[in-house]
């Protein structure tokens, strides 16, 4: 089999075909380079590679022997982990200046954790400086782009991830989410992104262990994939406090059977929370609809979110000044200006600011987890906009509505942050100049694997999972 027909396989075939010995970890790598070679020069999304430490990895697992326990076992399949995540002696920027040169010691331990389930790191995928904004682009590895159409954004921060996989450089690769990093760029791109309950994949150490807005999780090219990948990531690590047992069920067992929600809820806007582009809105009502067909009722209901972008603008400064303030002391002049305003706002907020906050975030969980007693599952748009140029650093005015800050335009994302409810953005759909366009699907709280269930059942009724990878098109 050729390099270009392994790149377009899926990840659980290619899996299958390294586990049989059919293929070995040493050919995946190549096929995988080769790809990268050939297109990433027209998008920018996987600036960073190690080929060499990917070798190494594959020879000594395959003079090893496979666990026992093969749940997510990956086989010497080579992934991509996204720019924001330590990989031990591999170049890791953040996407910042001032970590340029970066070489960090140790792997974070979602990482860790990849490579023990058979996993292979390839490289690192770009992201925003720090994560911060729903566009990839940065002052050491410049913008990523869209392969849809490569004058526009692919979203962020997991921009890079989503880009490697909507274009075959990649069959899988690692995101983090805070206020839509997974779900922007997957609805972007046209893949399939998982911001998974607080604590259900273990990463660090880090500054703020206790944290539950940011979170690691899968991408991949449709949700059979993602099932795989998240049974790899999820788990128990006494590192991580958060941390917690995965399901007696594999998530790769679940998929397997499809389950039809009895009630869902959509709304186009959360309940008037944000301004929506009209088409949007259309296209998802009209994939929200065919859950119809499955049986579904289907109605117009949003749980009371109305308090999400005060809260949330509170809760993420207060954020950054837990992890980035003495970079502002240190190295102001090189951090981009949104997150400079993110650090300031936070150092001006008073603690009975941040105890407001904290109470309005309790109501929001309060809120969505009774909405959860009347229905299985609430769908929305991933993104309140289509694509928009590369050159626009955010979103700042939809319509009469002006954005009071560089996150608000994706409040569609973040409200659901804050409830503490596992999301995901599949494709739905696409607008008429050809755009991608992802529906957001969100569950009760450590409800991933009836979240999955249900999505792949409208994966297959859609039928748009089999259109990736695609060669980037001009814009």
């Amino acid at each position: 089999m050729q390099g270009a027909e392994l790149t377009a396989l899926p990840a659980r075939e290619m899996v299958r075909l390294l586990a049989a010995g059919e293929l070995s970890p040493l050919e995946a790598i190549d096929a995988a380079l080769a790809r990268i070679e050939a297109v990433d020069w027209r998008v920018n999304a996987v600036p960073t590679l190690c080929p060499e430490r990917a070798r190494a990895a594959a020879r000594r697992l395959m003079a090893s022997e496979p666990p026992e326990d093969r749940r997510g076992w990956l086989a010497g399949l080579p992934v991509l982990v996204k720019d924001l995540t330590d990989v031990a002696g591999v170049r890791t920027t953040y996407g910042s200046p001032i970590f340029a040169d970066h070489l960090p010691a140790r792997s974070d331990i979602l990482v860790e954790r990849l490579e023990a389930r058979g996993g292979i790191v390839l490289g690192k995928t770009n992201t925003p400086e720090f994560g911060a904004g729903a566009n990839t682009f940065n002052e050491v590895f410049g913008a990523t782009r869209n392969p849809w159409n490569t004058a526009m954004t692919c979203g962020g921060s997991s921009g890079g991830s989503a880009v490697a996989l909507a274009t075959g450089m990649a069959w899988l690769a690692t995101g983090s989410d805070l206020g839509g990093s997974l779900r922007t760029p997957a609805a972007y791109c046209a893949v399939v992104g998982l911001r998974p309950s607080p604590g259900r994949v273990p990463h660090g150490p880090g500054p703020v262990p206790f944290d539950t807005l940011a979170v690691d999780g899968p991408m991949a090219r449709d949700l059979r994939d993602l099932a795989l990948f998240l049974d790899a990531m999820a788990g128990r690590d006494r590192r991580d406090p958060l941390s917690y047992d995965p399901p007696a069920t594999s998530y790769t067992d679940a998929v397997g059977w499809p389950a039809r929600p009895g009630r869902v809820a959509f709304s186009p806007d959360l309940g008037g929370i944000t301004p929506v582009d009209p088409g949007i809105a259309r296209i998802c009502a009209a994939a929200a609809g065919r859950f119809a067909e499955l049986g579904a009722t289907v109605e117009e209901a949003a749980p009371d979110l109305g308090e999400a972008t005060a809260c949330f603008t509170t809760l993420r400064a207060a954020l950054f000044v837990a992890g980035k303030a003495e970079l502002l002391e240190r190295h102001r002049e090189a951090l981009k200006p949104e997150v400079v305003w993110n650090i300031e706002h936070g150092l001006q907020l008073t603690a009975a600011e941040i105890g407001a906050a904290e109470r309005a975030r309790g109501r929001l969980q309060q809120a969505a987890a009774a909405f959860f007693e009347d229905f299985d599952l609430l769908a929305c748009p991933a993104a309140i906009v289509p694509p928009f140029p590369v050159e626009i650093r955010y979103i700042e005015a939809l319509g009469d509505h002006r954005f009071p800050s560089y996150v608000d335009w994706l409040a569609v994302t973040y409200a659901i942050t804050l409830t503490g409810c596992p999301a995901l953005s599949l494709p739905c759909g696409f607008t008429d100049n050809g755009l991608p366009v992802g529906l957001q699907l969100v569950a009760p709280p450590r409800g991933e694997a009836a979240l999955l269930q249900a999505a792949v059942a409208l994966e297959d009724l859609l039928g748009l999972d089999t259109q990736r990878p695609i060669d980037p098109r001009p814009g």
